[in-house]
């Protein structure tokens, strides 16, 4: 396994992060535990989930399963940076969401009680804010941190000014304020390029994609649909039929290299200067053993040329449609 420095920290992680989403709705906690368990053994280190994950089967049962399974002992805690999340409304009643400092603290203490620890390495705020100042959320994960109850700070789906205006209120403070950002950002989907990116590198923030895959756009749907093994519905079939060329040109290009075409996908993603880990989602240890196989693809230049010519990019902005 290889590993970086998670943004302007000292902590090092894994790149590859593994997404716990899936556990609880799609995985069962057996196997869920398995897979978790086959993270570590090929030395991934860095797991992340979020208060509100679990679905029809009830907010926050990802975060209990990943309790059960850091309960086995063993050194899985200690052997792990948990990342996890707060935001989402976990009830109907006013105060249950958002980042106020009540709802911080509250959405802290059940995310510990369901995780059977004592700590959070990464709490991290899953949506922007618009009506919780930042004097109130950084004072809120200061005393968190004093406390001893977390240890690093990151955002999800924030825009590049919220990433300035969240550190510029931190750096008032002198608080480390973010380390990471969690976005949506594949070969498919670019647009964080144009002022995300371009943020988190200035102020020294690591980038975690989400959907790597694109909601399994770039994991072979083509051919998996030619041989029946597959059939998208929705968004995802609607996507493909407008982008059916492009995905059709990627599938060729990724059998040409020798790799599936998910491979590619997060081999793209671990190939751009500001992604810190992929985070990869697999619902079962077989999609696990693929995520890893892309820790051995290498692109070249020409071939990094090839995906930007199927799937272009954004130049960082004002360039990026002004002079």
């Amino acid at each position: 396994m290889q590993y970086t420095k998670l943004g302007r920290s000292g902590l090092k992680v894994s790149r590859l992060c593994l997404g716990t989403m899936n556990f609880g709705p799609v995985t069962e906690e057996a196997d869920a535990h398995a897979i978790m368990d086959a993270a570590h053994e090929h030395g991934i280190n860095f797991f992340d989930t979020a208060n509100d994950y679990g679905r029809h089967t009830g907010k926050g049962r990802t975060e209990e399963i990943i309790g059960t399974w850091f309960a086995k002992g063993g050194g899985r805690r200690e052997r792990t940076v948990l990342a996890t999340k707060v935001y989402a409304p976990m009830g109907d009643w006013p105060n249950e969401g958002g980042l106020s400092a009540l709802n911080i603290r509250r959405g802290l203490e059940a995310s510990l009680r369901r995780l059977k620890t004592d700590h959070i390495d990464l709490y991290q705020f899953h949506h922007i804010d618009r009506s919780a100042p930042w004097d109130e959320i950084w004072e809120a994960m200061e005393v968190a941190r004093l406390q001893g109850k977390i240890l690093y700070a990151g955002s999800s789906n924030f825009a590049g000014w919220h990433i300035a205006q969240a550190q510029e209120a931190a750096r008032r403070r002198n608080f480390l304020g973010l380390v990471s950002e969690q976005s949506f950002y594949n070969l498919f989907t670019r647009d964080i390029e144009r002022e995300v990116i371009p943020a988190a590198e200035s102020y020294g923030i690591g980038i975690l994609p989400w959907s790597p895959l694109n909601q399994g756009l770039l994991g072979g749907v083509v051919r998996a649909e030619k041989e029946g093994r597959r059939r998208l519905e929705g968004r995802a079939a609607a996507a493909l039929a407008k982008h059916r060329p492009q995905i059709e040109r990627y599938e060729e290009l990724a059998a040409e290299l020798g790799h599936e075409p998910g491979e590619i996908a997060l081999a793209w993603l671990l190939h751009q200067p500001a992604v810190t880990a992929p985070i990869v989602g697999p619902r079962t240890l077989e999609q696990l053993g693929s995520a890893l196989r892309a820790l051995d693809a290498s692109l070249d230049a020409a071939t990094l040329e090839r995906l930007d010519a199927i799937f272009p990019g954004y130049k960082a902005s004002p360039e990026g449609y002004a002079w």
